[in-house]
């Protein structure tokens, strides 16, 4: 995927305020700000540990305590960090001047919702409130916010979906499918999604606006899990397993696969689709096809 922003630097000498990137050091924002380095944007990354990279300003800083943010002059604001932190820090953002923020949630907002599990419906609900917040806080403050949320995120080696499955098929070399793992998913890479935040930051089309971005590809889980046997270099081998089977094997499983729940093996029969027209009409959203490669 091929998106542009504007750049804020011209002949080496700064004209407006450097973007910031909270979250640089996680698997989208750390894309963020390699994205908007190579475009000679100078961004200025927030870790709470002290980082180095080449064209790359860093900002040692704890989004937990916003109160003691020394921040720059700031103009557009990219968040990645945890929903509840980007709201709690907007006051502080604000009075340093930003003016746009472009925001990362997730499409969980929707399809874990009704979650049998009570722990994920209320990180789900509490997720929501801090959407909210955000929201809410921006046109009180006149800044121009745009909501983003990915489905299922994946970078290879990196994220705790994609990756997590492609571990357990390099470990045991066969997966186990609930049923027929029938249910849809839109992988997204989060190389896309990097490109999707500067694009949108720059539009003013997407001023105010939350947007679904789904991967380019509509597959089912067991088609999406032989994508990954394929990106590991294996001969596809994936069992179906009925539900007795899983009520057994989950608790045991949990044991040695952190994350793992009932819940989540449910979610293999369900379609967990969005559409992606209004993201490709107003931010050029054009994800790649779900290929892993995870032998590079």
């Amino acid at each position: 995927m091929t998106l542009s922003g504007h750049s804020a630097a011209t002949g080496g000498h700064t004209t407006a305020p450097r973007p910031l990137v909270i979250g640089a050091t996680g698997m989208v924002g750390g894309l963020i700000l390699r994205r908007l380095a190579e475009a000679g944007q100078q961004p200025i990354g927030v870790s709470r540990h002290p980082q180095a990279a080449p064209g790359i300003e860093w900002l040692t800083a704890d989004l937990a305590d916003p109160a003691g943010l020394a921040l720059p002059s700031l103009e557009t604001v990219y968040a990645t960090s945890p929903a509840a932190l980007v709201a709690d820090a907007i006051p502080a953002l604000a009075a340093h001047g930003m003016t746009r923020l472009v925001v990362f949630t997730s499409t969980s907002l929707e399809t874990k919702q009704n979650s049998d599990d009570p722990d994920e419906r209320e990180l789900i609900r509490r997720w929501a409130d801090a959407e909210r917040r955000i929201i809410e806080q921006c046109a009180a403050r006149g800044i121009a916010w745009t909501v983003l949320r990915p489905t299922l995120i994946y970078a290879e080696g990196r994220d705790a979906n994609v990756s997590r499955i492609a571990a357990l098929i390099r470990r045991f070399r066969f997966f186990p499918l609930a049923g027929g793992g029938e249910g849809l998913r839109q992988p997204v890479h989060a190389d896309d999604l990097a490109q999707a935040a500067i694009a949108a930051a720059a539009r003013p089309a997407c001023f105010n606006k939350t947007y679904n971005l789904p991967g380019g590809e509509t597959l089912s889980y067991r088609e999406m899990v032989g994508r990954i046997f394929d990106g590991l270099g294996l001969r596809r081998m994936i069992i179906p397993l009925p539900g007795l089977v899983w009520a057994v094997v989950v608790p045991l499983a949990a044991k040695v696969v952190p994350g793992i729940s009932g819940a989540i093996v449910g979610r293999m029969a369900k379609n967990m689709t969005f559409d992606l027209t209004p993201a490709a009409t107003e931010i050029g959203w054009q994800p790649r096809p779900f290929r892993p490669d995870f032998r590079r």
